[in-house]
């Protein structure tokens, strides 16, 4: 089995500091491979390897010519040459498709590219303050560089990781990210591999790490190639989005190492800080050593190597500590999780109904409990799944978890796309913000919460095979088969669901976006101001929790300092009782006038009886201790 070199990738084309080009292609049940060159009206063959690799080394390619693969097959039950089946096809582990999912490959050498970030060791995870943003609809022109035009304003709101939606190639032009079909190649019309790399870099320039959304459970159906290739799939199990990628069936190992060495392509030649692997819980593995678990051992392998910090984060609904407990301890070595249960108890706190996965939710009681203990289900009865879910994650720490108020899933997965700020009051989104911010866990923004966006953000694709894109009508329409609303379902492949989605950016100069873009830069400057918001030391954390009133108290201490956050998700003005004995200095109250509320400042209240506004939150430091 060929040996997986942190220092170089293996899979694909590469140029060789000798001027060579080197190619490496796993088909194992094919008779015959040549690399072809169209423009230069050539075919060079390959010579078979060990384990149904083909290898080619040679002089005859250069950067940026177009290049495939002339695959044959046969039938097994005839050697008749007139059986033999000649497909062409792009290669499978190509870093460019300039011409999109159904051209031929580019090559590029990856390794060109002038960095600047040589001496950055990368942020330590619990200091992200993560941005998540869709490079489409960021910025009128949905490339990477008008995104580099954003990063001042990102910095100025206190950003320090940008996470970007999957850039893997897919179909047209529009799209989520999670139909790609060449892992390898980044998204030709965003700019391609050399254009994301300058991102990068101008992001480190600023001191803003890099989050890559990368899709290891499916892959997506037009332009899928992979099975003229060999066995990349299994139909041992199903995924919502058919048949499972082959991580421990016959033929597993080459499939295995394609994605290690994807993973290890984007932090060795892209930088990139940290991944975030998408729905793990769909990827489907009982081999001794899980693949997470090996990608783990590969990256920690890499990070020694590079002297850089390289993170994984991974999208779970499985309430399983299992995969962020470290390997020494039989977990899967990943380093963070989303978490999705601190968003739903969070929403039906603030008001939303209990349909769908919120049934499960009882508002402000689970709302503390997240705080707590990270999972809200951690081995009870979950009504929703109609059994026991979840264990205890006590040992993890605060910076293993991610939350937010919102994001692309739990915006764009509703029927029509509706951000927040459409559904809760203007005093609300600052209090969810605020009970984000001062969490334990690691922030999570979705582009344009900081304003106030209102703008949709609905499902768009872009496929170009007709049957695909009624099948893809079809399926959002069963989705949403239970909402009985006389609105239509927006059209996911019409080109105004996807202008829909773009942040308007002329919202900034209207004064209650501009507030509540300031609001957050408030926020989040506290956070990282105080030791005791900052540190996300899940021991150093009590809740106490107002059910009647639907407030709670967030206590919080780091060494000697201590906060203390009081919490109104009521309409009503509410009297809490705050047990101690010493004195509090407020120092942040969401109704304040400042903040477009009706309080008048004021930074003392009384020691025990606190009276706090609708919709707010009021922060308290104590004196040392």
């Amino acid at each position: 089995m060929m040996e997986i070199d942190i220092r170089e990738r293996k899979i694909g084309l590469r140029f060789l500091d000798c001027g060579k080009a080197e190619i490496w292609l796993w088909a194992p049940y094919v008779i015959a491979v040549s690399v072809l060159l169209p423009d230069q009206d050539l075919k060079l063959p390959m010579l078979k390897q060990e384990f149904g690799y083909w290898f080619l080394q040679t002089d005859q390619i250069r950067e940026t010519y177009e290049y495939g693969f002339e695959i044959s097959h046969s039938d097994e039950t005839t050697q008749n040459q007139s059986e033999i089946k000649q497909l062409r096809r792009a290669d499978p582990a190509s870093v460019f498709q300039k011409n999109g999912v159904n051209g031929y490959s580019t090559a590029l050498n990856l390794k060109s590219f002038n960095w600047t970030d040589q001496n950055r060791k990368g942020m330590c995870l619990a200091d992200f303050v993560i941005y998540e943003l869709h490079t489409g609809t960021f910025t009128p022109n949905g490339d990477f560089a008008s995104i580099e035009q954003k990063l001042d304003y990102l910095v100025d709101l206190g950003i320090t990781a940008i996470e970007i939606m999957p850039v893997s190639q897919f179909p047209g032009g529009r799209n989520w990210g999670y139909d790609g079909v060449y892992p390898f190649a980044v998204q030709n019309t965003y700019g391609g591999p050399m254009s994301l790399q300058h991102l990068v870099n101008a992001c480190h320039e600023k001191g803003l790490a890099v989050i890559l959304d990368v899709v290891y459970n499916h892959m997506g159906p037009e332009g899928n190639y992979f099975n003229d290739f060999g066995p990349y799939f299994t139909n041992k199990y199903q995924t919502p989005w058919g048949n499972a990628i082959n991580f421990d069936d016959a033929d597993c190992d080459p499939v295995r190492h394609y994605f290690i060495e994807n993973v290890l392509m984007w932090f060795r030649d892209f930088h990139i800080d940290a991944l975030r692997l998408d729905a793990v819980h769909a990827i489907k593995d009982f081999s001794t050593k899980h693949i997470l678990a090996e990608i783990k051992q590969y990256v920690a392998q890499l990070s020694a190597w590079s002297k850089r910090n390289h993170y994984l984060i991974v999208e779970l609904d499985l309430n399983d500590n299992k995969y962020i407990n470290p390997l020494a301890e039989k977990g899967y070595g990943m380093d963070a999780q989303w978490i999705d249960e601190f968003h739903h108890a969070l929403r039906v706190t603030a008001g939303q109904p209990q349909q769908g996965y919120y049934s499960d939710f009882n508002g402000i009681e689970d709302l503390a409990k997240s705080f707590h203990d990270a999972y809200v289900y951690d081995g009870q009865y979950s009504p929703h799944r109609k059994k026991k879910f979840g264990i205890k994650a006590t040992e993890n720490e605060g910076e293993q978890f991610v939350v937010f108020s919102q994001n692309h899933d739990q915006v764009g997965n509703r029927m029509l796309g509706e951000r927040t700020s459409k559904l809760v009051s203007f005093e609300m989104l600052k209090l969810m913000a605020a009970a984000v911010i001062c969490s334990p866990f690691l922030p999570l923004i979705f582009m344009g919460e900081e304003y106030g966006e209102t703008n949709p953000f609905q499902f768009f694709i872009s496929h170009s095979d007709k049957d695909l894109v009624e099948a893809v009508r079809k399926g959002r329409k069963a989705e949403f088969a239970a909402f009985h609303d006389d609105q239509n379902i927006p059209d996911p492949q019409s080109e105004e669901t996807f202008n829909r989605a773009k942040l308007n950016w002329d919202n900034l100069k209207k004064e209650k976006h501009q507030l509540l873009y300031t609001y957050y830069k408030s926020i989040i400057k506290l956070r990282k101001s105080l030791p005791a918001l900052s540190k996300l030391n899940r021991n150093h954390l009590n809740v106490d929790v107002f059910k009647d009133q639907n407030c709670l108290i967030l206590n919080r201490w780091e060494e000697k300092q201590k906060i203390i956050c009081l919490m109104n998700f009521s309409r009503q003005q509410q009297i809490l009782c705050v047990t101690n004995t010493f004195d509090h200095k407020l120092i942040f109250n969401s109704a304040a006038q400042e903040w477009g509320g009706k309080d008048e400042n004021c930074s003392t209240f009384p020691k025990n009886d606190i009276s706090i506004s609708p919709e707010s939150i009021l922060i308290f430091i104590a004196p040392n201790v």
